[in-house]
């Protein structure tokens, strides 16, 4: 081979060389390239999976409370509907109170009515002690019953407090003014009872005595060996002496 040959060689391998070592760079720029796209695209990529984790955390979370919503919403619907239930039972029990006390109203209504007939049918055959008071105490009754404002308690308890008026005249000793028939005149006297062991009469100048008979129902005139005996029971009876023995027509007990 001739020198300038050899010369035309090294030249074409030195270019030759140039070349290749060119080309590698333009290679190896193109892989960084791409190489730094992969990289932008996987944090891209990373950026997008932390988003969706962290999407999927709030979910999950969201979905916890949310069961545990929806168990305290069960736990207190139980709740409120176990109240409900009570409620219910509560309303038709008083329900059926209503309705027994309806019931009631229907049977005791008719018996407070024949409570009052008795009353009064046992007044007027009783020792007429207070009698004008007590005639008057039942036509309030009458009238009480006959009132749509007054409750049906109410009544009951004015009818009962009646019946109890009529046992206290029978266990204490009280005076009082009154008028009696004498023989067709009427005579204004203070009257005096025993319960209702005796009844007398005095006569406001204290100088005739009466006795009530409870056989002939009548009033009868004392002797005046009884007038200073009631003289002091009508005393005792209005507080204005004290209490002591005296003596009084009393009929024997049957």
């Amino acid at each position: 081979m001739s020198k300038r040959t050899l010369i035309a060689s090294t030249v074409m391998g030195a270019f030759a060389l140039t070349g290749s070592a060119a080309v590698s760079a333009v290679t190896l720029n193109d892989l960084h390239k791409e190489e730094a796209k992969i990289h932008a695209a996987a944090a891209k990529s990373q950026e997008k999976i932390n988003a969706l984790f962290e999407q999927s955390q709030e979910l999950l979370v969201e979905y916890r409370q949310t069961v545990d919503q929806t168990e305290n919403l069960k736990v207190y619907n139980d709740y409120i509907a176990s109240l409900v239930s009570d409620q219910q039972r509560s309303i038709d029990s008083l329900q059926r109170q209503i309705d027994s006390i309806e019931q009631t109203k229907q049977g005791i209504v008719p018996l407070m009515f024949r409570m009052i007939d008795s009353l009064e049918k046992f007044v007027e055959l009783d020792v007429p002690i207070h009698l004008e008071e007590r005639r008057e105490r039942i036509q309030r009754l009458r009238d009480v019953m006959a009132n749509s404002n007054v409750t049906v308690s109410e009544q009951f308890r004015q009818v009962i407090e009646a019946y109890l008026v009529e046992v206290e005249y029978g266990s204490k000793m009280s005076s009082y003014q009154g008028t009696i028939d004498d023989n067709g005149t009427e005579v204004t006297v203070d009257f005096y009872n025993l319960g209702r062991t005796a009844l007398m009469a005095l006569s406001l100048d204290q100088t005739s005595a009466w006795v009530w008979n409870k056989d002939a129902r009548e009033w009868q005139a004392l002797g005046d060996e009884y007038l200073s005996s009631v003289v002091d029971a009508v005393k005792m009876a209005n507080g204005t002496i004290t209490p002591d023995l005296i003596k009084l027509p009393i009929e024997a007990a049957e």
